[in-house]
């Protein structure tokens, strides 16, 4: 008698990746994230690329070096020698947000620039973390003398007086003016691995709903609700995107979900009514 062992899916593989937020594998997970993409995508293959480059860096600092000559080693050599930098040609090709594609262009979004960025300070024992700014994530290192904030986009340095004048229009349009403000430093907490990873699949599935790309929107979706299984206003997105591609049955399930849990929402009616829609569509 022959055992029959199949290979997880890549949906699997993620699940396995995600569920504890204790050693959180945020490089790895964010480069899997390819693999609807790219099936053939050997994971492991991106991260020993990533290993390679950080072993050429270190060749380059003595064993003693000070963190500031640790971090301006690891900027001159991500932002200006190998030259990784924001895609402003293509902003929302989906490539940007896979690494295997990030590290074969040079060319990416501020997420998946940071998250090649900040495994190399880690390998230099740098105290590096993604801040999930808004609009535009960031990167923030904690040295002896204080915070250095960075763009991942461009490589830069920002002020205090520069990352308050990022804010202004968020603020502006949030209400969060007079006696509403907060301060600086409240925008700037560090983003855990999961959030990290959620926000880029965000990015993915607006790309893709955008487009009316109904299959890879799921796909993302799907990882999502793995990722975030109580984020309910996910299970609403992928059974529109269900909709969208035409699975009646699969939607009024995902849509029946959001209607149990989320009953203070304020698009429940119109979910509800949609939802009643695609039931009797599916028969």
């Amino acid at each position: 008698m022959s055992l029959s062992i199949s290979a997880p899916t890549a949906l699997e593989y993620f699940a396995t990746l995600v569920q504890s937020d204790e050693q959180f594998p945020l490089l790895e997970a964010a480069a899997s994230l390819a693999q609807d993409e790219y099936p053939e995508l050997d994971v492991q293959q991106v991260l020993g690329d990533v290993d390679q480059l950080l072993a050429r860096l270190r060749r380059r600092l003595p064993a003693d070096a000070a963190p500031l000559q640790r971090l301006r080693a690891l900027n001159q050599f991500f932002f200006h020698d190998l030259s990784f930098g924001g895609n402003v040609n293509d902003y929302y090709d989906p490539d940007n947000s896979y690494l295997n594609a990030v590290l074969r262009t040079r060319r990416g979004i501020p997420l998946s620039l940071a998250v090649l960025w900040l495994e190399l300070a880690q390998g230099l024992n740098l105290h590096a973390r993604g801040v999930g700014f808004p609009g535009h994530f960031m990167l923030k290192v904690t040295m002896p003398k204080g915070q250095v904030v960075i763009d991942p986009f461009t490589g830069r340095s920002l002020s205090r007086e520069e990352l308050s004048a990022r804010l202004e229009p968020y603020k502006r349009s949030s209400g969060l003016v007079g006696e509403f403000d907060v301060p600086l430093g409240l925008y700037l907490q560090p983003a855990a691995p999961r959030e990290i990873i959620a926000r880029m699949l965000r990015n993915l599935k607006e790309i893709h709903h955008t487009q009316e790309d109904w299959q890879r929107a799921i796909a993302v979706q799907d990882r999502l609700v793995v990722l975030l299984p109580e984020a309910w206003s996910e299970y609403r997105d992928r059974g529109l995107a269900h909709a969208g591609q035409g699975n009646n049955a699969l939607a009024v399930r995902d849509l029946e979900t959001y209607l149990t849990h989320a009953e203070d929402a304020l698009d429940i009616d119109v979910i509800a009514e949609r939802c009643a829609g695609l039931r009797r569509a599916a028969g």
